[in-house]
């Protein structure tokens, strides 16, 4: 298998999943929203990464890479790298509470449709990102 076909098939499982969001999105689970989005962002950026590559590391954030490997990533634009990984910083940032929330933090009372319209945005972007370098 070569990183090209690896991160084709990240390709699949990131749209898959915005078909997902789509479900969430209508039922009004903000919060599951949130936390697929970042899985989405995650998994397409470092299908980005693997498109030209660079076999990313295990943790979630990896923004930083694709600010540190732009000159590489031709498709896509220096504003839209920032973009991408201002996404992947923030995302990550709400793992855990989108999810697991804490005694104080209810993630089904504390996220709102704003929150995910803006994380579901920012999936799609990253998701298209991944395309643009693999078709480009």
């Amino acid at each position: 298998m070569t990183t090209i076909q690896l991160a084709l098939g990240y390709l699949k499982k990131c749209e898959d999943r915005l078909a997902m969001l789509e479900v969430l999105m209508a039922r009004q689970a903000w919060s599951d929203v949130v936390r697929e989005s970042q899985e989405i962002v995650e998994l397409a950026l470092k299908g980005v990464l693997r498109s030209i590559g660079i076999d990313p590391p295990k943790w979630h954030d990896v923004g930083g890479l694709l600010v540190e490997y732009a000159g590489k990533l031709k498709p896509l634009s220096e504003p839209l790298i920032r973009e991408l990984a201002e996404a992947s910083r923030a995302l990550r940032k709400e793992r855990e509470f989108s999810f697991y929330g804490d005694v104080d933090f209810i993630p089904t009372d504390q996220y709102c449709e704003d929150d995910a319209v803006q994380a579901f945005t920012q999936a799609r972007h990253a998701v298209a990102a991944l395309k643009s370098v693999l078709n480009g």
